[in-house]
């Protein structure tokens, strides 16, 4: 199977690299993770009283998105592998404890969440889709984007997101090390308008791969960022960036 895309836009949010051209920078060592751990997106562009009640994840996949300047109407799908867990552990730890729960931390402990959020904000309208697949639930999201785009070509915004899990769960999951979001507006391969670059998605079965074929979030956005084609296997595919001149 072979997905074709071109990438209008893109926006990418980490505690290190917090706009585009700083993803140039890429992979410098952070000097100070605790502080970077707790850095969060300061979103000026949402008002402050719904801001404060936004969960860090949601606030990192808005950034992202809003880096990607999307139409005022365009559909839109948001992944994320674990979604809102670390606001659904806090609630839990309510109800251990027989606190009374935050009735906006309960509507906003759900996986798409930031569908909502990101609908009511900007106004938009058209349809949404949320999905969590597991450690394959970036390149998934992908078959989604392929699909719709099939159906309908006009673009599209592609939204994923993830933080690290909470303690208890820690020995569950070994990604990610740090809080990151991405973001693209999606076309197909034969978009007639202006693409920043092309990305061919291909499926592979093979278990084994050699570290030098390894491709990391890191390395795919500051290829971007640096106008630098790039290759290598990332949540189960094989994928293939061809940057515009």
């Amino acid at each position: 199977m072979h997905l074709k895309f071109s990438i209008l836009s893109w926006g990418a949010w980490s505690p290190q690299y917090q706009q585009a051209n700083e993803w140039l920078s890429w992979p410098t060592i952070a000097s100070d993770d605790s502080a970077l751990q707790s850095a969060v997106p300061k979103l000026a562009h949402v008002p402050a009283m719904q801001r404060r009640r936004l969960s860090k994840l949601t606030k990192i996949i808005l950034e992202a998105a809003s880096q990607c300047t999307p139409p005022e109407q365009c559909r839109s799908i948001f992944a994320s592998q674990h979604g809102e867990i670390n606001r659904t552990i806090g609630l839990l730890k309510d109800i251990v404890v027989e606190s009374p729960l935050s009735p906006t931390g309960f509507s906003q402990s759900v996986h798409n969440t930031a569908s909502g959020i990101f609908s009511i904000l900007t106004g938009n309208q058209a349809a949404s889709t949320s999905i969590a697949a597991g450690k394959n639930s970036f390149s998934q999201a992908f078959i989604e984007a392929y699909g719709q785009l099939h159906a309908d070509p006009q673009p599209l915004l592609l939204a994923y997101a993830d933080e690290p899990v909470p303690q208890v769960y820690r020995q569950y999951s070994s990604e990610p090390e740090w809080p990151i979001s991405v973001a693209f507006m999606l076309a197909p391969a034969n978009c007639p308008q202006p693409a920043i670059a092309s990305l061919n998605l291909t499926a592979d079965t093979r278990e084994h791969k050699s570290d030098d074929e390894q491709l990391s979030f890191g390395l795919l956005l500051s290829s971007i960022a640096a106008k630098q084609n790039t290759s290598g296997y990332l949540a189960g595919w094989h994928w293939e960036l061809t940057c515009s001149d």
